[in-house]
């Protein structure tokens, strides 16, 4: 499935039920482990990732992402944002464990533009939507005066990291994941970057 006509547009608060379920995809289940952490006594977790993303602010919000459309269907998505030059402070031995490695790499990041995610559904792999949402977010990153841009993605979504390698990303570095009870075959986080001045 190749040469389809995609077409990007702007999220908005209606997209939240499919945004939950890409976000889920590109995070091999860590953002539903985490939902059930955070629902309420007989809550979906489903509607807890739905809420997230009809929030205005915070980096899993429809206010960070575009849509990609195929047939006016939603095939796929990326959030991104800026990374400030000089990050706040933030004391580590105060952030659960689960998280301390992703904020490790992305301190290492900081003054990027910075890919949180890039999904699509299943169905639609394969048609070109990686390429175009990884173009999509260079010239976001343009826009806001960025000439580096970063993802972290996991050692064994090899699919993923074919997909930036292609596009001129390489890895920085590496943190060893902590699993807690999330099941994944990964072993490390992959802290990627493409400079756009190279």
């Amino acid at each position: 499935m190749t040469d389809l006509n995609i077409k990007i547009r702007e999220a908005n608060p209606e997209d939240a039920a499919a945004l939950a379920v890409l976000i889920n995809f590109a995070g091999e289940g860590l953002p539903l482990y985490l939902w059930e952490t955070m629902a309420d006594a007989g809550e979906d977790p489903w509607e807890v990732g739905r809420r997230r993303a009809q929030r205005e602010k915070g980096s899993f919000s429809y206010r960070n992402t575009v849509i990609a459309e195929i047939d006016a269907t939603v095939a796929g998505c990326l959030i991104g944002y800026p990374l400030a030059d000089d990050p706040e402070p933030i004391d580590l031995a105060e952030m659960p464990a689960m998280f301390v490695p992703l904020q490790e790499l992305e301190i290492l990041a900081s003054g990027t533009w910075y890919i949180n995610v890039v999904a699509a559904f299943p169905e639609f792999r394969g048609s070109g939507i990686g390429t175009v949402m990884l173009a999509a977010a260079e010239r976001f990153a343009a826009q806001t005066d960025k000439d580096r841009l970063s993802l972290i993605v996991t050692d064994a979504n090899l699919g993923a990291r074919r997909l930036y390698e292609r596009n001129g990303y390489r890895e920085i570095a590496q943190r060893p994941l902590v699993k807690e009870q999330w099941d994944c075959e990964s072993q490390n986080w992959v802290l990627m970057i493409k400079d756009m001045k190279d």
